[in-house]
C-alpha cells in the first residue's frame, strides 16, 4: 500500500518540491543577488524553463519509467547490493544518497571529458547568465543519459524507491540552490562548502576559463571533487567580474530555445572538454 501510495503520488511530491525550492531561491535572488545580469530575464527564463517542460514531457514519453518506479522493479527481482543485504533502513537511504551522489559527480566529469558527450553538455554552459533557471538547463538528449545512467546504478545498489525519491529530491533541490545568483555571508559560505556545493563553490565551474571549468563539478556533495583533485576554491578574476558560459553562442539569439537545442550539432566542439587540455 505504500509502494503504491509512494509510486502515485512520486510526480507530485518530486513537482511540489521543485515549485516550492526554486519559489524560494528566486526571491533570495532579488533579495541579495551575488553578480549583476546581462540577458534579458523574460527570455532566459523562457527559454530555460521551457527546456524543463519539454524534458519531463519526453522522459514520460519516451521512458517507460521514472527512476522511483525503476527502484520497485529492482526491489520485485532482488537486483542490487541492498536487496541482497538486509541493512537499516536509515543506513540504507544515506548510503544511497551518498553512492548515487558519487555517481551523477563521475557522470559530470564523463560528459566534460568525452568530446561527443561535451557536445551535448555545453548547452547547460553556455547560459552566459547565472541563476536558478540554470541548474535546470540541460538538453534533452543528455537528460535521457542521465536517466540511462541512474537506471544502471540504482540496479546495481539495489537503492529503494524511498531512498531514490529522497536522492531525486535533494539533488534537485542542491541544484537550484548552488546555480541561484545569491549572495551569501562569506564565513557562512566557507562552512558550507563543506557540506554541501554553495553557489560560490559551483559558479566557479561556469566560468569561461577552461581550467575553472573543468572544476567543481559536484552538485551536491562536495567532497569529490576535493578528494579526487578537481577543486577550485575561487575563480581568478573574482565572482563579480569572471565571465560566465564558454567562448562561443554569446550572442542573444542563442539564448532563445530553439537555438538551444541546436547547439550540439552547430560549430567546433571547442577547447573545453579535458582532453582538449591546450590550456596547460
Amino acid at each position: 500500500m505504500i509502494g503504491e501510495s509512494l509510486l502515485d503520488n512520486e510526480p507530485v511530491i518530486r513537482l511540489s518540491a521543485f515549485i516550492g525550492i526554486f519559489a524560494v531561491m528566486a526571491l533570495l535572488e532579488l533579495a541579495a543577488p551575488r553578480r549583476p545580469l546581462y540577458v534579458s530575464k523574460k527570455l532566459r527564463w523562457f527559454s530555460n524553463l521551457g527546456i524543463v517542460v519539454l524534458n519531463t514531457a519526453l522522459a514520460r514519453v519516451i521512458l517507460p519509467m521514472a527512476p522511483v518506479a525503476f527502484a520497485f522493479v529492482a526491489q520485485e527481482h532482488g537486483w542490487g547490493v541492498f536487496n541482497i543485504v538486509a541493512w537499516n533502513g536509515w543506513v540504507e537511504l544515506v548510503l544511497v544518497v551518498v553512492l548515487m551522489d558519487f555517481f551523477i559527480w563521475l557522470q559530470h566529469v564523463m560528459v566534460h571529458a568525452i568530446p561527443l558527450l561535451w557536445r551535448l553538455h555545453r548547452m547547460h554552459h553556455t547560459d552566459i547568465d547565472y541563476d536558478v533557471t540554470t541548474g535546470a538547463r540541460f538538453h534533452p538528449i543528455e537528460i535521457l543519459l542521465s536517466f540511462a545512467i541512474k537506471f544502471a546504478v540504482i540496479a546495481l545498489l539495489g537503492a529503494s524507491p524511498v531512498a531514490v525519491l529522497a536522492f531525486e529530491i535533494i539533488l534537485n533541490a542542491t541544484s537550484m540552490f548552488n546555480h541561484a545568483n545569491v549572495r551569501l555571508p562569506l564565513g557562512l559560505d566557507a562552512v558550507l562548502r563543506w557540506l554541501v556545493v554553495t553557489p560560490d563553490m559551483h559558479r566557479v565551474h561556469h566560468s569561461a576559463v577552461p581550467r575553472e571549468c573543468n572544476s567543481n563539478f559536484g552538485f551536491n556533495l562536495p567532497w569529490w571533487d576535493r578528494l579526487f583533485g578537481t577543486y577550485t576554491a575561487q575563480p581568478g578574476a573574482g565572482h563579480e567580474a569572471m565571465t560566465i558560459g564558454l567562448d562561443m553562442f554569446r550572442e542573444d539569439h542563442e539564448a532563445r530555445l530553439d537555438q538551444m537545442l541546436i547547439q550540439p550539432f552547430k560549430c567546433a566542439r571547442g577547447e573545453y572538454a579535458i582532453n582538449r587540455r591546450d590550456w596547460d
